[in-house]
């Protein structure tokens, strides 16, 4: 009986050298370590950042936060930054900023949406944003619409809630001088990772 010939490509040899290299190849993918959620921060935590970013115009920020978490629980993730926006009935939103998470790192982040609502003018503000309830860093890269319209108004800031489509996150923005500009609770922000003029 005649040997098998190694040098062929469909040799015992070359299969095993095909699996070993596939099994390789697959092997970093198939044993990869899950991504773990970003961990709580504290009230006390939020309203210090608060109040060092907002300075002088936060008051009423430890009842805004207060009033936030109570509803939607503590946040494991914030976002530090400024927007600028103008409406007539209808309106359009631009920001930028930083995330930072507890134990996920932190990165740059872009938001811009449209509104809806019965508001008008320019304006410019100082935008902190809570996130609750976020899986993964990358996770905020989507849209968040408004929910049930909801906006309220402490001292020098204004308070809104905006929630993921599944309703699992919601980012819980906290704006300097907003004035007229609540309608913005009657649209959504998408989160992107570069800046650009699409709102949709």
């Amino acid at each position: 009986m005649s040997k098998p010939d190694s040098s062929s490509p469909f040799s015992r040899r070359s299969m095993l050298r095909l699996a070993a290299g596939g099994l390789a190849f697959s092997a970093p993918r198939a044993f990869a370590i899950p991504q773990q959620p970003p961990e709580s921060y504290q009230n006390n935590e939020v309203i210090e950042n608060g109040h060092q970013f907002f300075g002088s115009i936060s008051r009423g920020l430890g009842e805004g936060v207060e009033n936030l978490t109570s509803r939607w629980g503590r946040p494991n993730a914030y976002i530090l930054g400024q927007e600028a926006g103008g409406a007539f009935v209808g309106g359009l939103r631009y920001g930028e900023g930083e995330i930072y998470t507890r134990n996920a790192g932190r990165q740059r982040i872009f938001w811009e949406g449209p509104s809806l609502g019965f508001d008008a003018g320019a304006d410019g503000d100082r935008t902190m944003m809570l996130v609750h309830n976020l899986p993964a860093l990358d996770a905020i890269h989507q849209r968040f619409a408004g929910i049930d319209g909801s906006a309220f108004l402490i001292g020098g800031l204004g308070f809104t809630s905006l929630s993921s489509s599944d309703g699992g996150v919601v980012v819980t923005p906290i704006r300097s001088g907003v004035g007229a500009r609540l309608g913005i609770s009657l649209g959504y922000l998408k989160f992107t990772s570069a800046p650009t003029w699409n709102p949709f």
